[in-house]
């Protein structure tokens, strides 16, 4: 199993020069934002193919140590990271590590996008962490992704209900999770809405239903219009100097680059430097 595992989590390199500028992202970050990763192991190759989105795994972020207000949860966070109190902390569950928290800095070379939770209250947000915080020590629950693979076949194919037990309701603690359920979880403690379902009473009051957390998936967070998108590209521009980036390289890219990549050998506007 460690073998098949270490294989599916191999990573293809890292880009040159990653989508995101790291250094930006991580300053403006506030606990309980969901960090999305565009993964790069095969695993993540699969989730990708599943989703139809190119974000394949989440984390979330809970700050440092030294500004958890709570001395109870302090203490827990502090027990399980050896590191500096001063690092950059998210709780993450990872195929081979289980739910674990681990520096941000792990991810300074990736592409990443912030979700951030739209006024979820400093309270909340402390027990959104408390939540997480409980999944640390859990395995990953490999169950569920071929589940859920199960689940997002065309129903004609395999009728849902029949093809995952995902449905299935189990009494206490979870012994397994994965990383966008451990979030989904940790946010339901709260009521705050992902991906509601929305019905109306007789009365023609709203009525709102949570969905079933172990259903949701990275992309979950991006899609929901109770998270607000945060974006900090690698190379940045205003909006009126997009025309002056360099996009000049001819003989640059490589055979398999030049399959999906075209190269901009001339000025697109020629002596027109007028903007609307």
């Amino acid at each position: 199993m460690r073998t098949i595992i270490n294989w599916i989590n191999r990573e293809r390199p890292a880009r040159q020069f990653p989508l995101s500028d790291f250094d930006r992202l991580s300053r403006v970050l506030t606990p309980c934002d969901v960090i999305l990763v565009e993964g790069r192991t095969r695993v993540s190759d699969i989730i990708r193919w599943l989703t139809n989105s190119p974000w394949t795994h989440a984390a979330l972020f809970i700050g440092r140590i030294d500004d958890i207000q709570d001395d109870a949860l302090r203490a827990r966070v502090a027990s399980l990271y050896q590191g500096s109190s001063g690092d950059r902390l998210i709780v993450e569950s990872l195929l081979g590590h289980g739910t674990v928290v681990r520096a941000l800095s792990v991810y300074d070379c990736e592409h990443l996008r912030i979700c951030r939770p739209s006024r979820l209250s400093l309270g909340d947000a402390a027990n959104v962490t408390r939540s997480a915080i409980s999944h640390v020590g859990l395995d990953y629950d490999v169950r569920q992704i071929l589940d859920l693979a199960r689940f997002l076949f065309p129903w004609f194919l395999l009728p849902r209900k029949w093809a995952s037990t995902l449905f299935l309701q189990r009494a206490g603690k979870p012994e397994k999770t994965v990383c966008s359920t451990m979030i989904a979880e940790s946010f339901g403690k709260v009521n705050f809405p992902i991906l509601p379902l929305v019905k109306q009473t007789e009365a023609g009051k709203p009525r709102f239903f949570r969905r079933n957390p172990k259903l949701c998936t990275p992309s979950d967070f991006d899609y929901s219009p109770y998270f607000e998108i945060i974006k900090y590209p690698f190379m940045d521009f205003n909006h009126e100097d997009y025309q002056l980036l360099p996009w000049k390289g001819a003989g640059m890219l490589s055979a398999e680059e030049a399959d999906i990549y075209i190269e901009s050998d001339e000025d697109p506007n020629p002596g027109d430097q007028s903007y609307r």
